[in-house]
């Protein structure tokens, strides 16, 4: 009994034994690996160079910032003639919506010049509005009578609306021209929207039908023989911005404003932003090599650029002021070699 348990004993640890996975430095991740050591030297050069990098940056930004000239003009108020007390009332009547607006131009504006329509308090983000329109629809031909997902903007006399949903229905329709020394200035409205949309999420062969035939009107009416494709400002709104104070592009003045213009603009106030006390402003700007005017990202490079120099300083005055030992990285666990092997 006692041969046989010891043999039992010795099977036991040979299958233990052969269990135990073979040593490598890949299975005990030992491999060569980077693993600084912050040093007080390294950690002060890490926020230099940081500061090194962020704050000329930060400048350029805000320096191409401030080289974009914009014009911003709100106009909702002052759009409502003084004898309409019920603004409301006023937008939804039949009265005339013609408002005439001076822009002065204080510093050259140099050509593509963009004119955009911003709205303030409209939720474009909204789950249920975002959701309410039909994909397959605007790109197919075929699904004309798709129309899931788009109500309560879906159907009118029992006819399917295209483009349907809440998205479409509410697009954007004040218009605005310009006149400058009495001679009309064109904008051009080609090329407003994303290339993309107009090849992949708008048909070239859907047509509008059925759109704002309904009680209660949205917005814009759209030219039912043309395509969807070619309905840039369409495409141009139905794509929802992320805020609730956004710009949409209108179109594009091609020919360069001096300073000391004086820019006369005849509008059409006739989109509803009074029953939710919605803002709109037209918007003249000129673009620089970083898009429009921002100076978030110029702000946002210097803080960070300024913080880094502080924590240098700061720590290179403790470093000075008041050290401490470091311990010899050699006895660190990565530096030593496994005990046995």
């Amino acid at each position: 009994m006692a041969t046989t348990s010891a043999g039992s004993n010795d099977t036991t640890a040979n299958r233990r034994q052969t269990k135990r996975p073979k040593y490598s430095k890949f299975t005990q991740q030992e491999l060569p690996a980077c693993k600084p050591i912050l040093t007080p030297k390294a950690v002060i050069s890490a926020f230099l160079i940081v500061t090194v990098i962020f704050i000329p940056i930060g400048v350029a930004s805000l320096i191409a910032s401030r080289d974009v000239v914009e014009i911003v003009d709100r106009y909702e108020a002052d759009c409502v003639p003084s004898n309409w007390t019920d603004k409301v009332a006023y937008i939804q009547s039949d009265a005339d919506k013609t408002c005439k607006r001076q822009l002065h131009v204080e510093k050259h504006m140099k050509s593509p010049i963009y004119v955009y329509y911003q709205l303030d308090n409209f939720y474009q983000n909204h789950r249920r509005y975002v959701k309410s329109r039909n994909d397959e629809q605007l790109k197919d031909a075929g699904k004309g009578n798709s129309t899931s997902g788009c109500e309560p903007e879906a159907y009118v006399n029992g006819m399917p609306i295209v483009p349907c949903g809440l998205i479409a229905w509410s697009m954007f329709n004040d218009t605005y021209s310009f006149s400058r020394n009495n001679n009309n200035v064109t904008v051009n409205k080609k090329d407003i929207s994303w290339k993309s949309d107009r090849d992949h999420k708008f048909g070239s062969d859907v047509f509008p039908k059925n759109f704002q035939n309904g009680t209660i009107i949205g917005g814009a009416h759209l030219n039912e023989k043309i395509p969807l494709s070619e309905q840039e400002d369409l495409i141009v709104w139905m794509r929802t911005a992320a805020l609730p104070t956004f710009r949409k592009l209108y179109g594009k003045i091609e020919v360069d404003l001096e300073k000391g213009d004086v820019i006369n603009v005849v509008l059409q106030n006739r989109y509803n932003t009074y029953s939710f006390s919605g803002k709109k402003k037209l918007v003249l700007s000129t673009t620089s090599w970083l898009g429009g005017k921002n100076d978030f990202l110029g702000i946002a490079y210097l803080s960070v650029g300024g913080l880094s120099f502080f924590l240098a300083m700061v720590f290179t005055v403790v470093y000075f002021v008041k050290p401490r030992q470091l311990g010899d990285p050699s006895y660190l666990s990565w530096n030593r070699n496994p005990a046995g092997h």
